[in-house]
């Protein structure tokens, strides 16, 4: 941007520059009268205007009736505009960002009163060719004073919602820090940005924890990237009780604690983030995520985030959501084997599971059915609908070939905890 922005026209000759000079002086006899018609104008056009009060029309035709008078006088003149002259516009600016309107609508603003002292110009400049040429001399410099005034304008726009989440962010993450404590606020900010996010020292509330994968071209480091607070965005849209769920970029990690609402349980809570995870994979995003069981109330929260950070540890390195309100603690213990826990189940065994995924897990399926079955061998047949001799044939070429019957629960049990394990150590698998 320039240092200084000059609008008069030295290049004229000077029967052009009198009659340039008489067209704005006779704009400025009715400056008033511009001022206002701009001002209904804004107030017609422009819906959130329309919303003010006197007290903010008045402020409005001021900020009208200053830029016009700046403007007729550096249009009339030879002098420089500088950035210091505008300090009242942005002033005005910071009023309109504090108050909520939208960028684009005081863009508007500038763009209404330019075309209303446009309009005013026309009316002085009469039939004459001399008067004609004078009137469209304005032009650019009309045009350009708009551009660098909106400009300025706009920046102090920029600064105030930088200043606003800057605040924000800090103020989310001084939260989380507290509850993360297992304290709620009592007073002041921290309390108000607590309920607003209907948060209370007894609600139920879970802990989701999640992360970019690192095999994500479009990640890295998400507290530094573009990517981890575009993440920290769309977990919070998408149903009526998500866009109040505090969510905060920290370390690494994204961090979101939504309230389990009246009407709510776990379940819902879960569907909703394992969607969002499925969606942004669809966008480009890989997510790991982890979702804590439910804190009764801010006290219990570091339990809850050391869950959800446990929970972050199951998922493989493909993505995935690991819930623990949708795992039993046969499943969790599995998911947690570690690599002996795993060098522990015989040969024998791991080469059948093997195998069978090669083929279609139905010596897997049949396992699991006749268990759920409560050894119902024929009960188990129908479930999987197959003959009953069909799902004998499978149980007895299990025991043939591991030297384990599904028959005896010890035996059932170790064939059991051989699959969690199996699909376990499976990459790029998603979570219960």
């Amino acid at each position: 941007m320039p240092r200084g922005l000059a609008l008069g026209a030295p290049g004229l000759s000077e029967p052009l520059l009198r009659e340039r000079r008489r067209i704005l002086g006779a704009v400025q006899e009715r400056i008033e009268e511009v001022a206002e018609t701009a001002v209904a104008a804004m107030r017609a056009e422009i819906p959130s205007y329309a919303l003010g009060d006197e007290r903010f029309f008045d402020d409005v035709r001021d900020q009208v009736l200053t830029h016009y008078r700046i403007k007729v006088a550096a249009l009339a003149g030879d002098g420089e505009i500088a950035a210091e002259d505008l300090g009242f516009s942005r002033a005005a600016a910071m009023r309109r960002a504090r108050a909520g309107f939208a960028l684009e609508d005081w863009i508007s603003a500038f763009r209404v009163g330019r075309q209303v002292f446009w309009n005013a110009v026309l009316e002085t400049v009469g039939t004459s060719e001399l008067a004609q040429q004078a009137a469209l001399s304005l032009v650019t410099p009309m045009m350009r004073y708009v551009d660098y005034a909106s400009t300025h304008a706009a920046q102090a726009y920029v600064e105030y919602q930088q200043h606003i989440v800057a605040d924000a962010d800090r103020e989310r993450r001084d939260l989380l820090d507290q509850l993360l404590a297992g304290v709620a606020p009592t007073r002041g900010p921290l309390l108000t940005a607590a309920q607003a996010y209907g948060i209370g020292p007894n609600s139920p509330m879970m802990v989701v924890v999640a992360a970019v994968c690192l095999g994500d071209t479009r990640g890295g480091d998400i507290a530094s990237a573009e990517t981890g607070y575009a993440t920290g965005a769309a977990l919070t849209v998408a149903g009526v009780w998500a866009s109040r769920t505090l969510v905060v970029v920290r370390q690494g990690e994204v961090i979101a604690v939504p309230v389990v609402r009246t009407g709510m349980d776990e379940e819902d809570i879960c569907t909703h983030f394992a969607a969002m995870q499925r969606r942004l994979g669809r966008e480009g995003t890989t997510l790991s995520m982890g979702i804590s069981t439910v804190a009764r109330g801010a006290s219990e929260l570091p339990r809850a985030y050391r869950e959800a950070r446990a929970a972050l540890d199951l998922v493989p390195s493909g993505g995935g959501v690991a819930a623990l309100p949708r795992l039993s603690p046969f499943d969790y213990l599995a998911l947690r084997a570690d690599d002996l826990a795993r060098r522990l189940v015989d040969p024998r065994v791991r080469a059948l599971l093997e195998e069978d995924r090669r083929r279609g897990d139905t010596l897997a399926a049949t396992v699991r059915a006749f268990a759920e079955a409560d050894l119902n061998l024929r009960l188990a047949a129908d479930r999987l609908r197959v003959h009953h001799n069909t799902a004998h044939y499978r149980l007895r070429r299990i025991e043939e070939r591991t030297g384990r019957n599904p028959r005896r629960i010890a035996d059932l049990l170790e064939l059991l905890v051989a699959l969690a394990i199996r699909d376990g150590a499976g990459e790029g698998e998603d979570r219960p």
